[in-house]
């Protein structure tokens, strides 16, 4: 089956957190998706259309506000309670579009195991994802291919082919986005769409600890050559508050207290 000459192009944007305030914001991978969708649609006159799942509430109103800032004419909500699974609902969503290329960030900046949505999207639509994309080269029609930019470690690229439809996801190497502007920001709309809730799944509620303070390391001795090894070896404690035990129960009450002492307990 033929592409047409203007694919209809998706990008799936989440709520973003600051890292210092923590209050709500545009997610920074997904920003970058935005922008690269833009571009997409600005030099090629494919269609584009941004869609969030999730509560809309004021707070996420005023987050998704920085995405409809960026030029954005219109922002579909799939309106999702959060303690029920988006991914089916993306899923019937993104079939029922008929979407050529979703473009989204490799994971959120808040929730659990947001980083699995691309691959159990691409599971469920049984096409083909790839992550760490920094920049669109070319898409041929003819063939159904698209050739991307993937960043590699140590600040490697490489150009790598694929057939669509696809779906990638754009990594923080990717070009910066644009400046969100309050005047478009109002011009834009959000659009609230309504989503079947009853074959949605329950999001698994886990349990939240509190945090320990990490262990203290003791302090180990590098050797590197074998006179500096030698020299470890026979050297004497420089300390003096050692001590020796010929009875087990008062060993093993030293050891003990040598433990709690570093808080390795």
């Amino acid at each position: 089956m033929m592409l047409p000459n203007k694919l209809n192009v998706t990008c799936l944007v989440s709520i973003g957190m600051h890292p210092l305030s923590r209050r709500a914001r545009r997610a920074e991978q997904d920003a970058r998706a935005v922008e690269l969708g833009l571009n997409l649609a600005e030099s090629s006159q494919h269609q584009l259309s941004v869609v969030h799942a999730g509560e809309l509430t004021s707070e996420a109103e005023f987050a998704l506000s920085s995405y409809l800032g960026m030029g954005l004419d219109e922002l579909k909500v799939l309106s999702i309670p959060p303690q029920l699974d988006i991914t089916s609902a993306l899923t019937d969503y993104v079939r029922s579009i008929k979407s050529n290329l979703v473009i989204m960030g490799q994971q959120t900046e808040q929730g659990d195991s947001s980083a699995m949505l691309p691959y159990l999207l691409a599971q469920a639509l049984s096409i083909p994802v790839v992550r760490g994309i920094t920049e669109i080269i070319d898409i041929d029609n003819t063939r159904q291919h698209i050739t991307l930019l993937q960043a590699l470690p140590r600040g490697q690229r490489r150009q790598i082919t694929g057939s669509l439809p696809m779906i990638i996801c754009i990594d923080m190497a990717a070009k910066a986005p644009r400046q969100s502007a309050v005047g478009k920001a109002l011009s834009g709309k959000i659009t609230p769409v309504s989503v079947n809730l009853t074959g949605l799944d329950p999001v698994a509620v886990k349990p939240m600890l509190t945090a320990t303070v990490r262990p203290k390391r003791l302090k180990l001795i590098k050797a590197k050559t074998a006179a500096e090894r030698f020299k470890a070896a026979t050297a004497k404690a420089t300390n003096s508050g050692g001590k020796l035990v010929y009875d087990p129960q008062q060993g093993a009450q030293a050891i003990y207290d040598l433990l709690k002492q570093e808080k390795l307990l």
